[in-house]
């Protein structure tokens, strides 16, 4: 579920906090992505109609791969690095919520059959994807697919989104990229929404910058945490009635739950039983990740190509030409990011060069290398970032950045 209702929040009250971006707007950028979240939107989406699913000579389902595959190979062409991180043991405080999602899942089961038996095709695909759940083959299926591909791997002791935003507080990411909002609510310093988006449509970027969302709101982080566990979260219920506006004003008003408990009308608003907001405040705050034990050694490596001919066509039924050409394209673009790579080094040290004062220009020029810039990176990226920073120094200084 992540946070409820905290995209709309934002739109409303911290629109300078977002912002649309194009997908190759994050060229040369390290990012981390929850990878069961992409796993589901795979499972309902990618080659699916009603109740059927992509799937291999064994009638195991092959959605996922397909989806992680193609997403994949996208983010390597467009000059993003891409760290799949995976969930491991949930904290105790969601398996409330965990326990819901079965029961739904349960309840979409019957209304499938019903509509099966109906013969509502409507009914059938909405309720069909509603019985969808990521398992621990899916997890595993991915894991080897990423690996072979070159891609790296990090499995989280816990909460996935909560290793992601450690990584990206950490510097070793730009930014995590999820659906689940909640990812915020861990302190990650930038946020991205559509990312791994599955359908064919062209859905643009969305960025969050977590200092700007505290900035538009006039609230702290703590303060932040306790919106967000207000207007509802993975590890406790929410008062009902109290939705995302009114979480605002009351967090502006009191400025921590502690204080609009004593302040609340409590004829009007229930407060749950044993409600342990303090426990889920705590696991946004102080969460189980395992960047703080050791920092993750993260390389992407060239693709093992008979590997990945022996699981994916030989294991699974995907064609054999496609792979082989898709094997082309992962190795020519993890070519063309060494010698990104390369010119990047190669900027910055000519930068370095000019700016301790050992070369004198005799006459000014405005971004001299601009052309053998576009030649190389290419005339929408090399624009691109002209227009977002303006000098060529800071060009230089983005490209450190972006190969750190």
């Amino acid at each position: 579920m992540g946070i409820k209702g905290l995209t709309k929040l934002l739109a409303d009250n911290a629109p300078k906090s977002m912002k649309e971006q194009k997908f190759e707007s994050y060229f040369g950028r390290k990012i981390a992505i929850d990878a069961s979240m992409s796993i589901y939107q795979f499972l309902i989406v990618v080659g699916r109609s009603g109740t059927e699913m992509l799937t291999n000579e064994a009638g195991e389902v092959t959605s996922h791969l397909q989806g992680m595959f193609s997403r994949t190979i996208r983010l390597l062409e467009a000059g993003l690095k891409p760290l799949y991180v995976f969930d491991g043991k949930p904290p105790d405080l969601k398996k409330q919520e965990l326990a819901k999602r079965f029961s739904k899942r349960t309840d979409a089961t019957e209304d499938l059959a019903e509509a099966i038996e109906t013969g509502d095709k409507e009914d059938i695909e909405k309720f069909s994807k509603r019985t969808v759940k990521v398992t621990k083959q899916h997890n595993e299926d991915c894991k080897k697919l990423l690996r072979l591909m070159g891609v790296p791997v990090i499995e989280a002791p816990s909460e996935a989104e909560a290793e992601c935003a450690a990584l990206c507080k950490s510097g070793v990411v730009y930014a995590v990229a999820s659906e689940d909002m909640d990812s915020l609510t861990f302190g990650a310093p930038r946020f991205l929404r559509h990312l791994m988006d599955p359908s064919s449509r062209k859905v643009p970027v969305m960025e969050f910058e977590v200092a700007k969302i505290l900035e538009e709101l006039n609230l702290t982080m703590d303060q932040f945490i306790d919106l967000c566990i207000l207007s509802g979260c993975d590890y406790c219920e929410s008062i009902r009635g109290i939705g995302g506006q009114t979480a605002l004003k009351l967090i502006r008003q009191h400025g921590s739950i502690e204080n609009i408990l004593e302040n609340l009308n409590k004829e009007r608003y229930q407060i749950p039983e044993n409600w342990p907001y303090q426990e889920a405040r705590r696991l946004f705050k102080e969460p189980f990740v395992g960047v703080d034990d050791q920092q993750p050694e993260i390389k992407w490596t060239a693709p093992d190509e008979e590997g990945l001919i022996k699981f994916l066509v030989n294991e699974n039924g995907f064609n054999n030409d496609r792979v082989t050409k898709a094997i082309e394209k992962i190795k020519a673009a993890k070519t063309k990011s060494s010698q990104d790579w390369s010119l990047s080094l190669s900027l910055w040290s000519a930068h370095q060069f000019l700016s301790n004062g050992r070369m004198l220009l005799r006459k000014p020029q405005r971004n001299p290398p601009l052309r053998n810039l576009r030649q190389v990176v290419g005339r929408s990226s090399c624009s691109r970032a002209m227009e977002d920073i303006g000098s060529f120094g800071t060009v230089l200084n983005r490209l450190k950045a972006a190969f750190h």
